[in-house]
């Protein structure tokens, strides 16, 4: 897969300095354009760059303006900004720096410090975006870990009130996961957990579409848009796929292991509570194992 690029928007209304960052920046970057403060904004929201290269000193609007309403947009408000300007005295500089721009590059400008600039702003946004995305996946399964699963939760909840839409939460774990870890230790186990994953990933293809490891052996899958009757056709199809599923063992053989599933959904209204519709599946999760294992249960039932 060909790995994306990071994108800067160039925004100044001079069209000699645009071409001599197209000329710099474009072979390493995805760039968009914008002659006209008004122009930047309207770019910056549709395509949320990764930095934004602005000029002060335009013709509809000056860069701090825009920088001001920039930080108004929730979708804008964190994207770096670096001032490119031809205002050079210490009181641009810290008013620039006192706004919280990422960085502040004086006309005529090197090229050479503007690509090094550019480039360190780029690794540290990338840097900090991976760090926050190890703070949500799960190290051994790649999934999505609790935390990250209760922010998109507490979305698709809002969402789901404010749209009237129905909402589906499946909670599943591995059957006798002690007893496996038990029989042929923790580190097969672990690839038991893994295994479960993929076919997870494998069954549940809607982009909207949740999965996250809760815990342990628990895993969550939420559904958008969807009512406790699809929610319990995809518990089902992710049952019986485990089930089919063959988990090699390093000694050469082969080994089976199977789930049960809770499945809570329906359409919450403003008097509805979170932390119910979360037990409720629990509870589901607690009658299929009640009921016999490798099963899915309603909490509708």
């Amino acid at each position: 897969m060909k790995e994306r690029k990071n994108s800067i928007l160039i925004v100044d209304d001079q069209a000699s300095n645009i071409n001599v960052l197209i000329h710099l920046l474009r072979d390493e970057y995805t760039l968009h354009v914008a002659k006209e403060g008004s122009v930047a904004i309207d770019l910056a929201s549709r395509h949320a760059p990764d930095l934004i290269l602005l000029d002060i000193l335009m013709s509809d609007m000056d860069g701090y303006e825009v920088l001001r309403q920039l930080r108004a947009i929730a979708a804008t408000q964190n994207i770096p900004i670096i001032f490119i300007t031809g205002l050079d005295s210490q009181e641009d500089e810290e008013r620039g720096l006192s706004m919280n721009v990422a960085d502040y590059i004086s006309k005529p400008f090197s090229p050479t410090i503007v690509k090094l600039r550019v480039r360190n702003q780029i690794r540290m946004i990338n840097y900090m975006r991976e760090i926050e995305r190890l703070g949500m996946t799960d190290a051994l399964t790649g999934l999505s870990n609790r935390r990250s699963f209760n922010d998109a939760l507490e979305k698709e909840w809002a969402r789901a009130i404010r749209e009237q839409q129905p909402l589906s939460l499946i909670m599943l774990d591995i059957d006798k996961f002690k007893n496996y870890n038990d029989t042929y230790g923790h580190q097969h186990g672990d690839v038991v957990l893994q295994t479960l994953a993929n076919v997870l990933n494998t069954t549940i293809r809607r982009p909207a579409d949740f999965i996250a490891r809760w815990g342990g052996e628990e895993f969550v899958i939420l559904l958008p848009m969807t009512d406790e009757n699809g929610a319990l056709q995809v518990a089902e199809k992710a049952r019986e796929a485990m089930e089919s599923s063959r988990i090699p063992h390093p000694d050469g053989f082969t080994t089976k292991a199977t789930i049960s599933a809770g499945v809570a959904g329906f359409v919450p209204d403003a008097g509805s509570v979170l932390d119910k519709f979360i037990s409720e599946a629990d509870k589901a999760l607690y009658a299929a194992k009640e009921k016999g294992r490798n099963r899915v249960v309603s909490a509708g039932v």
